[in-house]
């Protein structure tokens, strides 16, 4: 217990965590916000680094301080925590971390020491409630005077409901431990006063305090910040963390997906993600006078470094830039229309108040109308937003609501989704609807309206090369989506080295069937069809619809996804003698997303015979990497893993070795046969992840490269080969496996139609577990619906005679769960979990 007078010369008792360390490095001082106390950073004193002395705080009448027989109002509260830190001879630099209305608290602190401040940390909190806006609906019914004496301190029901926030719940002792100061009603004053404290209404006796921080906050601009978020908190929901990052631009984020309002109990990991960016805080001005110096020049009109160059280059050209082929229809603009078109739709843009760095959701199929929308943002210096329907409805939402978009140009659908998703944002609706419609929708404008605004407005200036240019959404096949930013220095980089790699040249013509590349035709300075299909279910490609985009445009370049061309190739019956000769003079075909096997390549080879087919391996992070063509597949032959061919002119790739326990912490190497995790470093690769910093920072810990996730190795030839992905190496008792070569001579068996492998048991010492999905019965020409979940002894045996490995387990499954994306990234987690479920007797279910 710490004694310190008031700002009045009154002593008050404080409880206080404190490590007691010699603060040779600095302090971290903890502040909690209303119904925690300083248990809430026990995880920051455990793990605190040498010389770093922490300090968590209980709130005068909160935790085990003094109790206080009269409200304590926000103004007093930050001049209780100054005379504290007086107390405790606290000197800097002090690092601030605070949640909650601790949040306001420590920021007044910090505005009042600056000169001893280095940094500050915060986690679901606010400083602006704005006028006239109502309160989260929790904290609105709290104020209320008679709930509030009954649910904050008659009752425990306020402080018991925040710990229900969480989902799962925490632990029951941990629950009672939050819960423990707060026993009786002669304890829980302060709950209540905290909660009347926040000042709602303009008159509110804190709202001048309140405000005054958060016009200061604006003043750190040059105090390193991070912000953790909880994106499930009713409370302080991402209204706030948008309102934080308006006045903190500078500021770190990572938002913890399945977090709610105690981040740092839902995701106990925050300590350690604190402690990292604390550890870095020495090397940030360097790195910022490194990245200043580095910047790339800022462009003048038609600036190669911008993705629109070679669609301006080709301003007044009548060919065909996009079309969209609906039932062998085509809808096409030409390069001198698009052009215009984007021209007119960026000054309408910038006429209704769409600025450089604003971020734009778009929920439009891919057509003529969402290339406008993509080239006209970028040409504003809008950031464009897309997360397309194949993560699934839910997943999509989560994705676009933490992206914070500040505009939604999307087609009815889209806009009636956003509204149902909560997603943020002004809305532009593309297409003609009702007036009352268009108001239910809640649109401002359509784009129509914006075009017309267009023609008497002016352009804007182009944008630096350096701009951030996109957040483009992973599949979310090994976990939650995550949001990739590009600048638009590297999406220009990243359509040279395609236009290289594919010797693309102005009389070539692309079919796009795959959904990142429906965008690049031109970026690319060529014409570009999109076929007759559901681009978030691209197994509805069909030969026909592919054939009649193709002949639409006279088509050269197919890239189509492995899912695309799995249906193509089972409608090629279907094709007339016309849509055969279209195929027959597609020069290159292209599939990416997915591995591919040889056999559908050859099927496509067969179908398109004048055409030379590759698959590129990429990812969102990083695309294209490298590439090798069915020719190279053939010559190479079968091996572990999936053979990807060579890294592209450019494009540098490495492994880090694998550790006997599955980590991938070795040297960078490019010696042949060492299995690890494949590192890219190349112009093209993301700038970040985004609000995901932690993640950002371990995918980019080894500096100049980025550590895909996945793993492989080199063979003597230079050929890469991917071996799966690294969360899902098993670590058994003979070393880590990866599971791709295994599952590949098993899916070589006839009764086999597809396999995961998977690890069952502690790590170190997990089990083999092979689970199949069995080929249709040839005799009975089906599947059986439901196979029986221990294979039979004949399958059993002939998966363990061609696995390479010792198999503790076969089990059959009716199908294996897939991403909706690409309909062909299994989800091995749950497999395991599924697998672990089934071998410990509980009730079968799916995966």
């Amino acid at each position: 217990m710490v004694s310190a007078a008031d700002a009045d010369g009154v002593s008050r008792t404080w409880h206080v965590l404190d490590n007691g360390v010699e603060p040779t490095a600095g302090t971290m001082l903890c502040v909690h916000g209303n119904p925690t106390w300083s248990y809430l950073w026990r995880r920051f004193l455990t793990v605190a680094p040498a010389g770093w002395r922490v300090v968590a705080v209980d709130q005068l009448g909160m935790g085990w301080s003094e109790r206080l027989q009269a409200p304590r109002r926000l103004e007093q509260r930050i001049d209780d925590l100054s005379a504290l830190t007086g107390a405790l001879d606290i000197q800097g630099p002090v690092v601030t971390v605070a949640h909650d209305w601790g949040g306001p608290i420590s920021l007044g602190w910090a505005l009042a020491h600056r000169d001893q401040l280095a940094g500050v940390v915060l986690a679901n909190t606010a400083v602006h409630q704005p006028l006239g806006a109502a309160p989260p609906g929790l904290i609105r019914l709290a104020r209320t005077a008679a709930l509030r004496t009954a649910v904050c301190v008659g009752t425990p029901l306020f402080v018991r409901a925040t710990t229900a926030l969480s989902r799962p719940q925490p632990p029951e002792a941990v629950r009672g431990a939050l819960a423990a100061p707060y026993r009786g009603a002669n304890r829980r004053r302060s709950v209540g006063d905290f909660v009347a404290d926040i000042p709602v209404e303009a008159d509110h006796p804190s709202r001048t305090t309140l405000d005054a921080v958060a016009a200061g906050v604006e003043d750190l601009a040059d105090v390193p910040t991070l912000l953790l978020w909880g994106p499930r908190d009713p409370v302080f929901s991402e209204r706030y963390l948008r309102d934080l990052l308006a006045r903190l631009p500078h500021a770190d984020v990572h938002r913890y997906g399945r977090a709610s309002h105690l981040v740092t109990e839902d995701a106990p990991e925050t300590a350690e993600h604190v402690w990292r960016w604390v550890g870095d805080l020495g090397g940030r001005t360097a790195d910022q006078a490194d990245a200043v110096a580095a910047a790339p020049p800022e462009p003048t009109q038609g600036s190669p470094l911008l993705p629109w160059a070679a669609l301006e280059a080709r301003a007044g050209d009548p060919a065909v830039a996009v079309a969209e082929v609906v039932n062998g229809k085509s809808r096409e603009v030409s390069f001198a229309e698009l052009e215009h078109r984007v021209r007119l739709l960026a000054a309408g843009l910038h006429a209704v108040g769409l600025k450089a760095g604003h971020r734009v959701a778009l929920l439009v199929p891919p057509g003529v109308d969402l290339t406008v929308a993509i080239y006209g943002c970028w040409r504003v210096g809008a950031v464009i937003v897309v997360a397309d329907a194949g993560l699934g409805v839910a997943a999509m939402g989560r994705a676009l609501r933490g992206a914070g978009p500040d505009l939604i140009i999307g087609v009815a659908k889209g806009l009636a989704a956003a509204a149902a998703l909560r997603i943020p944002g002004r809305r532009v609706l593309v297409g003609s609807t009702s007036v009352p419609l268009r108001r239910a929708l809640g649109s401002d404008f359509s784009l129509a309206d914006l075009a017309e605004l267009g023609l008497h407005a002016d352009l804007p200036p182009e944008p630096a090369a350096d701009s951030d240019g996109a957040v483009l959404f992973t599949s979310g096949a090994t976990g939650p989506a995550k949001g990739v930013v590009y600048r638009l220095d590297q999406l220009r980089g990243q359509i040279d080295l395609i236009t290289a790699a594919c010797r693309i040249t102005p009389n070539d013509r692309l079919v796009a069937a795959f959904a990142p590349f429906a965008l690049y035709g031109p970026a690319l300075g060529i014409g570009a069809a999109v076929p007759d299909m559901e681009v978030t279910a691209p197994g509805t490609l069909t030969a026909r619809a592919l054939a009649d985009a193709v002949a639409a445009i006279d088509a050269t370049v197919v890239f189509a996804s492995p899912a695309a061309l799995r249906n193509v190739r089972a409608t090629r019956g279907g094709l007339t003698p016309p849509q055969r000769a279209a195929l027959g003079r597609v020069r290159l075909v292209m599939s990416a997303g997915a591995p591919v096997p040889v056999s559908l390549l050859r099927a496509v080879q067969e179908l398109m015979p004048a055409a030379e087919v590759h698959t590129p391996y990429g990812m969102t992070e990083a695309l294209p990497v490298t590439d090798v063509s069915l020719v190279e597949l053939e010559a190479a032959g079968p091996g572990n893993g999936v053979c990807v061919g060579r890294p592209l002119p450019g494009v540098t790739v490495r492994v880090s070795p694998l550790t006997p326990d599955g980590r991938a912490d070795g040297e960078l190497t490019a010696q042949p046969e060492i299995t690890g995790e494949i590192c890219v470093a190349a112009a093209h690769v993301k700038d970040r992840y985004d609000r995901l910093w932690a993640t950002e920072r371990e995918s980019s810990r080894t500096a100049g490269w980025h550590r895909t996730g996945d793993v492989g190795h080199f063979d003597v030839a230079g050929r890469l080969w991917v071996e799966g992905r690294l969360v899902h190496v098993l670590t058994t008792a003979d070393g880590p496996l990866t599971p791709v070569g295994v599952e590949q001579r098993v899916e070589e068996l006839d009764e086999v139609e597809a396999a995961a492998v998977v690890g069952v048991g502690p790590a170190g010492t997990q089990q083999i577990v092979v689970v199949v999905v069995p080929a249709p019965d040839a005799s009975a020409g089906v599947r059986r619906r439901r196979p029986r979940v221990l294979a039979e002894p004949a399958l059993a045996a002939s998966v363990r005679a061609v696995a390479g490995v010792s198999v503790a387990a076969v089990l059959t499954i009716e199908a294996l769960p897939v991403d909706i994306r690409h309909a062909s990234k299994v989800d091995r987690a749950r497999v395991a979990r599924w697998a672990e479920r089934v071998l410990a007797g509980a009730r079968v279910g799916r995966p």
